[in-house]
Formats: structure tokens, sequence, C-alpha cells
């Protein structure tokens, strides 16, 4: 994976104030372009061998492999579940200013903004 290579990374939350609050400290950190925080879905899965539900806030993180490491350790600390769902999907394909644009906006390199 290329240092300059567009990411999409899922992860689901328990409730949109997780959501929220990952979201706005990865925009923060400049290590996403874009966060989209969706409608709560029912989350149905295995966990330690019994079968659970939940309702999750899926969310969607335009980010950059190179800020990926970043966004990975953030989501965990600010996550409550034991082992959150992060899931790094490389971008094939895109129009071109737009990836031009997830590129300029990450930096993992910037200080935090304080706005």
């Amino acid at each position: 994976m290329s240092a300059d290579q567009t990411l999409l990374v899922i992860s689901n939350t328990p409730d949109e104030t997780v959501a929220r609050r990952i979201a706005h400290a990865l925009l923060e950190r400049r290590l996403a372009a874009c966060i989209n925080v969706h409608s709560p879905c029912r989350s149905i899965y295995t966990w330690n061998g019994t079968v659970e539900e939940a309702v999750e806030v899926p969310l969607t993180i335009k980010t950059t492999a190179q800020c990926y490491p970043a966004v990975q350790e953030l989501i965990r600390e600010l996550h409550p579940y034991e082992v959150p769902e992060i899931v790094a999907i490389p971008v094939a394909g895109g129009l071109p200013q737009y990836l031009a644009w997830v590129l300029q906006s990450c930096d993992a390199t910037a200080p935090p903004d304080t706005n």
C-alpha cells in the first residue's frame, strides 16, 4: 500500500455520541477528510460463543494509508468496545479531484485544529 493510497475505514459505534466524538477527533487531527455518520442499524454477531444483537451507528471514514495507523489508534482510544470494528479498504479508483481532496485534507503530521 503506497503512502498516498486513499482508504475507506469502516467502524461501528454503540451510539451517535461516540460516533460524533470519534468523527470530530479525527477531523480535528487532520486524520480524515470526511466521516459519514450513518443511521443506526442492527448488528447480529457472535461474541464469546454467543449470538448477540446490538443497535450500532456505523462510520465510514475517508483517509489515507499514511494516516491509517493514527486513525486506528485514535478509534481504539475513544471507542468503548473491547475489540472495536476497524476495517480499512483500499480505494481502487474514484474522481481524481475528490481523491486529491482526500489526500490534501489528511495530514498526520499536522497539529490538531483547535478552532
